[in-house]
């Protein structure tokens, strides 16, 4: 019973620990979405601020009046490109957004599953009954073992005579004899 108690006992450590690193794995989660909707908030920002900013077809002629290095000219991002990788973008940030929901739902699920075997187990007010109970069955069986009287070493015979050491011949224990004559 003591065992049974010890092997509750460590099942709870054991879960309690378990419960503390998912919820530490589920605040780094937390954390992680929330910080990439921040960002997701800045990109957004950021696309509206280029929408705003972006080169008029006059401001091209202006500059292309003016000798514009083609070069220069070169380094600069078309807005068909831009389009492209913003969609690309807002694929991958979707992906990512699905992955956390996927992991919060399976943390939930995991964290439900936790909360169920926690009801089903033994709680400290449960156990100090039956651990009384306990000490009250084992108090009990010392008073009878201590009750009993004592046998005297009855043995069948010995193996060896004459000698000072003698042992039962059935069991094979030690007998403490005086030897006859």
């Amino acid at each position: 019973d003591e065992d049974a108690l010890k092997h509750i006992q460590a099942t709870i450590v054991h879960l309690q620990g378990d419960y503390e690193r998912l919820s530490s794995v589920t605040g780094n989660l937390l954390d992680n979405h929330h910080q990439q909707q921040k960002d997701i908030e800045v990109l957004s920002q950021s696309l509206q601020c280029l929408e705003k900013e972006k080169a008029d077809k006059e401001d091209m002629l202006l500059g292309f009046s003016l000798k514009a290095d083609r070069a220069a000219v070169a380094s600069k991002v078309s807005h068909v490109h831009f389009e492209a990788n913003m969609e690309q973008l807002n694929k991958r940030i979707l992906e990512v957004l699905s992955r956390v929901a996927s992991q919060e739902q399976d943390w939930h699920q995991l964290q439900q599953q936790l909360t169920e075997q926690m009801d089903s187990k033994l709680d400290r007010l449960e156990l100090g009954p039956f651990r009384q109970q306990l000490e009250e069955h084992w108090k009990g069986i010392v008073k009878q073992l201590s009750a009993r009287p004592q046998e005297a070493d009855n043995a069948a015979g010995i193996k060896k005579q004459l000698l000072s050491h003698f042992h039962c011949l059935s069991c094979d224990r030690p007998l403490n004899l005086t030897v006859p004559g």
